[in-house]
């Protein structure tokens, strides 16, 4: 119940016998209104935010996460980007290969030393001339992920792609190496909520609460990631990257909390992902849902230590992405040559 006194009932509540209410009141809100809720209200508020279906961030994140955070500042600061970490350049665009434990904005500050020992301080312009580069990110991986980021050499092309990627006119593909219960399923697609809980970690929402608010303001936005697996403790194959088609009968729609078997026997699961939104954390999240956590990933309940060994960063690697470019029109592909471990989980143990 909320009871409301405007500016013209001051006169009233001092006559009718209530001026000590009257100055509490006054003391602590304007005078042009005067607002009390009661708490059954407030709680009712508060009980109205969706309910986030993944797990909060284990105690060990917080510890695990700081020191990595230290570690990848100290190797960022050091960090020179190599002729040899490049996979496609041309007047528009630059596409590197980035190494895991260093901040994507340090492989954008090391461009220029690269530009400039081909071209004498100055980016090569598509018509031939030297012209000064424009660098942007126009993709951005987490700390730890490895593989593709393209880089923008001026303003235009920056906005073009930004616009494509925010209108979702672009494919991506990743490749993670998860540890949990071998899947019943060897192509699999999930769609849910996602959003920041009040605690400000990335969560898993339920489908139908898309579109709700969250503490803060914000809301929850839709999710959705299509799975294939590659190789079960290293049984299987690499596969060419083809377009994925969603099986029907196989697609997870989030409504209720996971119920995962902790003590179901462990296995090194290979899996390529194809996220069709582009929402933070994406995959690691999706990826714990399933029960199959990245190898490493302690934030989203990965194996900090696996068969004596300590993992200094999760296994999950942006292996290609497509758009059309901005400038020719044309399609084109960029793919990054897969990592050490995901080469080694390939072969038979």
């Amino acid at each position: 119940m909320s009871f409301h006194f405007s500016l013209p009932c001051r006169r009233r509540l001092l006559v009718t016998g209530f001026p000590k209410l009257f100055f509490t009141l006054r003391q602590h809100y304007p005078l042009s209104i005067i607002t009390m809720s009661n708490s059954q209200d407030t709680l009712k508020a508060a009980q109205s935010y969706p309910t986030p279906l993944s797990p909060p961030l284990p105690l060990i994140s917080k510890d695990v996460e700081l020191a990595r955070a230290m570690t990848a500042s100290s190797r960022s600061s050091l960090y020179t980007l190599s002729r040899s970490d490049v996979l496609y350049e041309d007047g528009w665009l630059i596409v590197v290969n980035k190494p895991q434990g260093v901040y994507c904005e340090s492989v954008l500050d090391s461009v220029p030393q690269l530009l400039g020992d081909k071209s004498g301080g100055l980016g090569e312009g598509h018509e031939g001339t030297s012209t000064r580069p424009e660098l942007h990110l126009a993709n951005r991986l987490d700390r730890d992920t490895t593989g593709v980021m393209v880089i923008t050499k001026s303003h235009k092309v920056a906005s073009k792609l930004v616009k494509a990627f925010t209108e979702h006119k672009n494919r991506k593909t990743y490749i993670a190496l998860c540890v949990g219960s071998a899947p019943k399923w060897e192509k699999i697609t999930i769609q849910s909520g996602h959003g920041r809980s009040k605690f400000g970690a990335w969560r898993v929402y339920a489908a139908s609460d898309v579109g709700q608010t969250l503490p803060g303001g914000s809301i929850v936005r839709d999710m959705e990631t299509s799975f294939e697996v590659l190789s079960v403790n290293g049984q299987g194959r690499y596969k060419e990257i083809m377009e994925f088609t969603k099986d029907e009968e196989n697609v997870i729609l989030v409504e209720r909390k996971a119920v995962i078997d902790g003590d179901a026997k462990k296995d090194e699961i290979l899996v390529r992902a194809f996220p069709r939104s582009g929402r933070t954390h994406q995959i690691r999240l999706h990826c714990q849902y399933l029960g199959n956590s990245i190898r490493g990933d302690v934030k989203y309940e990965g194996v900090y230590e696996w068969r004596g060994r300590i993992y200094d960063g999760h296994e999950l690697h942006a292996e290609s992405l497509s758009f059309e470019h901005p400038i020719t029109g044309l399609p084109v592909m960029f793919q990054a040559p897969l990592p050490l471990w995901a080469m080694q989980a390939l072969q038979p143990s």
